[in-house]
């Protein structure tokens, strides 16, 4: 673990002083439970928290220095978190409005924890959450399929979902991941995890006809090299293949194929992806140009539809301003968190060594395999 060295700048672009600005409008949106939603109450219409988002919040806060805030975050997100592991989709001003349980919110409490630890080396943190992480892994796990793909949600009565995505999915490959590294640090390791990692990285990377075919939304396309399980010449074949579908000169990267709006935390997180791949340039180029949606307290409109020219939705939303965070301290390698999204413990994040189908099991299995129950 590196020393911590502050805010990152990235210079031309951000300065510290500009990045906890960012992170100050995260934190004055953070509600006195410590849970932080999409967005403040707006014109009477609440934002609404998920686990997945807020916990992208928390390690933003961590990177800007806002270390109360951020443990603010963990401590609600433990105290909430239901027996069987999970959290519930959709909060609304503390109360429940959408009670199914989404596998990549649930594993993406490993992605906040690790980031935690390693940007503080505080042992008990760690050890304060890892009954949390252990049982969200425990859930996530309980929707993979023998194939290896993980089915999104499993509903309020008990039951999964009937499909995958591949987005989620490819979250879920970085956050075993770092579920691996944390039962390592521990001392309580859990191999079966790293398999489970390991298969799911080969579905992502060479099965998509496992996933519901979401292929119109840009996360689906730079996901898999985001979480990790495409990476070298794969990435590469894959940005140039849709590309021009989805970036637009001057403006970002637009949130669907088909819609003339473009959003900066899909725009900030393919900056991280192509930073994690190692085609800085185009990062550094694509960072600096989402910044028209930079407002004058550091806080970042949610999007831009070009052909109306205004913003839209017409939020400033906390997940556009943790996504720009991440990607400014990814850029600057500032912090001990700084290459979160390029390897693990060390260890780059990249394809599972089971390029053979038979390797890893899933040629032997069909597309209506049920789920398998890992617990």
């Amino acid at each position: 673990m590196r020393a911590e060295t502050g805010p990152p700048a990235v210079p031309g672009v951000l300065s510290r002083d500009d990045v906890v600005a960012t992170a100050r409008s995260i934190a004055a949106q953070q509600e006195p439970s410590g849970a932080i939603p999409w967005f403040a109450p707006t014109a009477g219409v609440p934002g609404h928290v998920d686990a997945w988002n807020h916990v992208e919040a928390a390690m933003a806060l961590r990177v800007a220095g806002l270390g109360e805030h951020a443990r603010r975050a963990y401590e609600w997100l433990r105290g909430v978190q239901r027996p069987d592991g999970s959290w519930p989709a959709k909060w609304v001003l503390g109360a429940v409005t959408e009670p199914g349980g989404e596998s990549n919110h649930a594993a993406y409490a490993a992605v906040g924890v690790w980031h935690e630890l390693v940007m503080t080396g505080d042992d008990g943190f760690a050890r304060r959450m890892w009954p949390a992480v252990r049982r969200a892994i425990d859930f996530t796990l309980g929707l993979q399929t023998r194939r290896g793909e993980v089915i999104w949600i499993r509903h309020e009565d008990g039951a999964p979902s009937d499909h995958a995505l591949l987005t989620g999915c490819s979250s879920i490959y970085q956050s075993l991941r770092c579920a691996v590294a944390l039962a390592e640090h521990l001392g309580e390791p859990e191999p079966e995890w790293e398999l489970a990692a390991d298969q799911l990285g080969h579905v992502v990377a060479a099965h998509p006809e496992a996933f519901a075919d979401k292929s119109r939304w840009s996360m689906d396309w730079y996901y898999p090299v985001l979480g990790g399980p495409v990476r070298g010449a794969d990435a590469a074949q894959r940005f140039a293949e849709r590309w021009d579908a989805f970036v637009v000169p001057g403006l970002g990267c637009r949130c669907v194929s088909d819609q003339p709006w473009v959003t900066a935390a899909e725009s900030c997180e393919l900056v991280l992806a192509l930073d994690a791949s190692g085609d800085r340039d185009r990062a550094l180029e694509l960072f600096a140009t989402i910044q028209h949606l930079r407002h004058e307290d550091g806080s970042y409109w949610t999007g831009w539809q070009f052909e109306n020219r205004r913003h839209f939705p017409g939020d400033r939303s906390t997940y556009t301003a943790a996504a720009v965070v991440l990607a400014a301290d990814a850029l600057a390698d500032a912090s001990p968190g700084a290459r979160l999204f390029k390897e693990i413990a060390g260890r780059p994040l990249g394809p599972c060594e089971a390029s053979d189908p038979v390797a890893c099991g899933c040629a032997l299995v069909s597309v209506a395999d049920p789920v398998r129950t890992r617990l």
